[in-house]
C-alpha cells in the first residue's frame, strides 16, 4: 500500500511546508490594523483567497477556505480507497454548512457554503433541506445520524462528536484527539453552560470518553472520572473559565502529534492525517493573529498559549 502513497505523501509535505508558522503568525499578531497583516500575507498560501475579503470575519473565513482547498487538492493525489480519510477530515466543513442552513432555516441570514467537491459526505442531498423537521429527516437518512433533540446548540454538539468520531475511524491516529476534544466538550456543557447532555449526545459520546464524566460536579471529578489519555488535557485548569487554555494546548498537541507523522511516518495514510493536522492549525493560529491584529496589535492570549 505504502507504494501507492508515495505521491500523496510528498503532495503532503510539500503543503505543509507552505504554512505560514507559529513565528510569522506572531509577527501579524503583531500588526496595528487588519489591512497591514492581511498585506503580510501576500505570498502564502492563503493569498490567493483573501482578495478583495474586507472585515475580520471574511479574512478570517478565507483562511478556512485555504484549508479546504488543500485537502481537496491533496484528494487528487490519493490512491483508489484513500479518500475517505480526507472526506473525514473535511466533515468539520460539511457540519459548518450544516450549522449555518440550521440557522438560516430559522430566519437568519444565509451565507455562502464551503465547496466541498468530492469531500461531501451528504451536504448535496442536505442543502436542499427547505425547513427545520426536512433538516432533521435528511439528517436521520444520512451518515450524520438522528441530530437529536435540543435545537441549534445540541445539533451543533452532536455533529462536533459524530465528527470526532467519523475521523477517529477513518485515521486511528486521530483517536486521541477525539478524546481530549471530547472531554473539552462535556466540561463545557456540565461545568461552563451547566446544561445536561441530550440522550442522542450522550450515545456518541460513550464509546469515545464512557459516561462517568455525566456526574461530575467541577473539575477534579470531571478529570478523575474521564480516561486515563484524556485527562492530561485538563491538567493545571483550576476553574471551568480557564477550559479555553485547554482548548488551546489540545490544539498545540494536535500539532506537534501532526508534525511527528509527517516527519517519521511512512508513504502512507498518516502523512496525509499530518498534512491535514498541520494545515487546520496553521490556520487556527493565523485567525487568532488576525484578530490581535485587528484589535490593534495588543497581542493574543491564545498566541501566548501555544508559544
Amino acid at each position: 500500500m505504502n507504494a501507492d502513497w508515495v505521491a500523496a505523501s510528498v503532495r503532503a509535505r510539500a503543503m505543509a511546508r507552505r504554512r505560514v508558522g507559529a513565528g510569522a503568525c506572531r509577527r501579524i499578531a503583531g500588526h496595528t490594523t487588519l489591512s497591514a497583516a492581511v498585506h503580510d500575507l501576500e505570498t502564502t498560501a492563503y493569498a490567493q483567497r483573501l482578495e478583495g475579503r474586507v472585515g475580520l470575519g471574511q479574512v478570517q473565513r478565507s483562511t478556512a477556505e485555504t484549508v479546504l482547498w488543500q485537502l481537496r487538492v491533496l484528494a487528487g493525489w490519493l490512491p483508489a480507497g484513500g479518500t475517505r480519510l480526507l472526506r473525514a477530515a473535511a466533515a468539520g466543513f460539511e457540519r459548518e454548512n450544516i450549522l449555518d442552513l440550521a440557522r438560516h432555516l430559522d430566519g437568519a441570514p444565509e451565507h455562502d457554503a464551503y465547496e466541498l467537491g468530492a469531500l461531501a459526505t451528504a451536504w448535496p442531498r442536505l442543502r436542499r433541506a427547505n425547513s427545520s423537521d426536512e433538516l432533521a429527516t435528511e439528517l436521520r437518512r444520512s451518515p450524520w445520524g438522528d441530530p437529536g433533540e435540543g435545537g441549534q446548540a445540541n445539533l451543533a454538539d452532536v455533529l462536533h462528536i459524530a465528527w470526532l468520531r467519523e475521523l477517529a475511524t477513518a485515521a486511528p491516529q486521530a483517536k486521541p484527539w477525539a478524546a481530549t476534544a471530547a472531554a473539552l466538550m462535556v466540561g463545557r456543557l456540565t461545568l461552563v453552560d451547566g446544561t445536561r447532555p441530550s440522550p442522542r449526545l450522550r450515545r456518541l459520546v460513550r464509546p469515545v470518553i464512557g459516561e462517568a464524566w455525566a456526574d461530575a460536579g467541577n473539575l477534579p471529578e470531571l478529570r478523575d472520572a474521564l480516561p486515563l489519555g484524556a485527562r492530561a488535557v485538563l491538567a493545571g485548569v483550576e476553574r471551568p473559565e480557564g477550559l479555553w487554555l485547554a482548548e488551546a494546548r489540545a490544539i498545540a498537541t494536535v500539532e506537534r502529534d501532526a508534525f511527528a507523522l509527517l516527519r517519521t511516518a511512512l508513504p502512507g495514510p498518516s502523512v496525509v492525517l499530518g498534512a491535514a493536522g498541520v494545515l487546520a492549525v496553521d490556520a487556527w493560529r493565523l485567525r487568532a493573529a488576525l484578530a490581535a491584529a485587528a484589535a490593534g496589535g495588543r497581542g493574543s492570549e491564545v498566541l501566548d498559549a501555544v508559544a
